[in-house]
């Protein structure tokens, strides 16, 4: 059965990261796509909480920084989306409650994602996108991600919680 859950993840992080780079691209406001791997790393931060959703935040971030056409530093994604997973599962108690606080806690896992993206190139000297013009889409990335978080985000807590492995009582 985890070898069944594990391969679920893995397809999941899969067509996201293939949605992100290959077909968002087509619909980008001012060169920023809607951020799919960063909706499943918080749908797994509220269900199964931090330390799964930084594991998956991890190997969702690494698939980001290694799909083409990647054009930064490899492990810039992963960082910022390790950093998403474990901040937005200490939050998962109060999030699961209401849907009003999973859209908080979207936002506030995009501008902390982003904003981890942008001040890692910053302190690499990653050359390919200016400072200022990396941190000016912050906005437009927040934004994108909380109007796409009605129509990802339930899918994908269903999906986790079915994957949940059943607690065992003794």
């Amino acid at each position: 059965m985890a070898a069944a859950r594990a391969l679920v993840l893995t397809l999941v992080i899969t067509l996201a990261v293939v949605l992100q780079v290959a077909l968002f691209p087509y619909v980008s406001l001012g060169g920023v796509v809607p951020n799919l791997a960063l909706l499943v790393v918080v749908a797994a931060a509220l269900v199964r909480g931090p330390e799964f959703a930084a594991v998956i935040g991890f190997l969702a971030g690494l698939a980001i920084d290694l799909a083409p056409p990647a054009d930064h530093i490899a492990g810039r994604w992963a960082l910022a989306l390790v950093v998403v997973g474990y901040l937005a599962g200490r939050v998962r108690h109060d999030a699961r409650t209401s849907a009003l606080a999973a859209v908080v806690t979207v936002a506030a896992s995009s501008f902390v994602g982003t904003s981890v993206f942008a001040l890692s190139g910053m302190v690499l000297g990653d050359p390919t996108v200016p400072v200022g013009e990396t941190l000016s889409v912050i906005p437009t990335a927040v934004l994108y991600d909380v109007l796409l978080t009605p129509f990802v985000l339930p899918l994908m807590m269903r999906l986790l919680r079915r994957l949940e492995p059943h607690q065992v009582a003794y």
